[in-house]
């Protein structure tokens, strides 16, 4: 009887390492592809050799494709690529300006973009929503607990204020987020992507969606699953996605349920690496209370103040920054070193683990990089509004 069970057991990793093989074996012929040229587009990743040298994307030799049938699907209603290049040329480089000089004096402000993108679209689509203010003493998007830590509001106010000088009334807000959101993925040493433009500003907020929709870090895999899932994105997709967890800080608060209490059963969570336990505990011993709505997307450090130091939580490319951008994150969770136990759980599920596995041992880092390039497309793309629905923001935080 044991014999049988084991030799089950063997048959059934066999299987598995077979379709990781194959996994492998077709995205290798893939990347192949790409270097024929055959049957793609190309888009290369742009390089800055300081914030005040601002070059072309298409100085650079580092192509990202995508097949053109794929394009074809991200064609829709009044959306185009370089959709302002009459109306207003400047914008694209507006905010490229903006967003590097910005990092110079908030180093976390990449992670802080992305994660706002990420909040603004898993919410009703991108169209800016999470950007308003409350009005006449109701609640905005801003206000719920799962976006109570989102910052870069005001990058996006500088952003929107300068291309107002240049082009007024003419970009909205929502173009403006995806925008900056693309050039922090670039920042944290993630690739160029191209994006349609023409997006509409939505002239409502929605936080009762944001307060239950917004995935939240202490989910197991078939939550993470259906919430991606209902948004269009399969499996791959979103174990790529989380991928922007590369970068950032998340605070002891949103994982420390993980290390002394774990579903209430007094223990630390069991998929935690024994020594990376030992490090999370010393860097969290004096922090604050597990949060009761913390949201799944990184929320960036900020700096010290006497309720919040940014010393207690854990940086997450804390193995090293830049240019191994997804490949640390997807070997961590291998190594059950998963700051939030979403995360982790990407290994609990055949498929998404045999892609963790493929991003996190593939010998060229192109194939992650390609794959997250035309996720953040769709997820950029997302049940946007175009004309004549929605508005041009004058202000972001404000409807006109």
């Amino acid at each position: 009887m044991r014999l049988g069970i084991f030799y089950l057991e063997l048959m059934r990793k066999l299987i598995f390492m077979l379709v990781l093989l194959c996994v492998l074996v077709s995205l290798k012929n893939q990347n192949a592809e790409l270097k024929d040229g055959s049957q793609t587009l190309a888009w290369v990743q742009p390089s800055f050799h300081s914030s005040n040298t601002l070059l072309s994307p298409f100085d650079f030799p580092e192509p990202i494709r995508m097949d053109r049938s794929l394009e074809e699907d991200q064609r829709r209603g009044s959306l185009e690529y370089d959709y302002y290049r009459d109306s207003c040329p400047e914008a694209e480089g507006i905010v490229r300006r903006v967003v590097w000089r910005q990092q110079e004096v908030q180093p976390e402000i990449a992670p802080a973009l992305l994660r706002l993108l990420f909040h603004d679209c898993f919410i009703q689509g991108c169209d800016a929503s999470v950007l308003l203010d409350a009005v006449n003493g109701s609640e905005s998007e801003k206000d719920v607990p799962p976006n109570e830590t989102l910052k870069g509001f005001d990058v996006i106010d500088i952003i929107k204020s300068e291309i107002e000088d240049a082009c007024p009334g003419v970009v909205s807000c929502a173009d403006i987020l995806v925008l900056a959101a693309r050039e922090a993925v670039v920042l944290v040493g993630g690739p160029f992507y191209p994006l349609l433009t023409g997006r509409r500003d939505s002239t409502i907020s929605f936080p009762e969606l944001a307060n239950y929709e917004i995935p939240n870090p202490q989910d197991d895999l078939p939550a993470i699953l259906s919430s991606f899932g209902s948004r269009g994105f399969n499996e791959q997709e979103t174990v790529t996605l989380l991928g922007a967890h590369s970068a950032g800080m998340i605070h002891c608060r949103f994982f420390k349920h993980r290390l002394y209490n774990f579903q209430n059963t007094d223990q630390p969570d069991p998929s935690i690496d024994p020594e990376f336990l030992n490090l999370m505990r010393s860097i969290c011993r004096n922090s604050d209370p597990p949060s009761a709505s913390p949201s799944i997307y990184v929320a960036p450090a900020q700096s010290s103040s006497s309720s919040e130091r940014s010393s207690d939580g854990i940086k997450m490319d804390y193995e090293g920054p830049g240019s191994a951008f997804g490949t640390l994150y997807y070997q961590g969770l291998l190594r059950n070193r998963g700051i939030l136990y979403a995360d982790q759980q990407l290994i609990a599920g055949e498929e998404t683990k045999t892609w963790v596995m493929a991003y996190a041992y593939s010998s060229n880092s192109l194939m992650f990089r390609k794959y997250f390039a035309m996720a953040m497309m769709k997820l950029s793309n997302l049940s946007v509004l175009d004309a004549p629905m929605g508005q041009i923001r004058l202000h972001c935080a404000k409807v006109v």
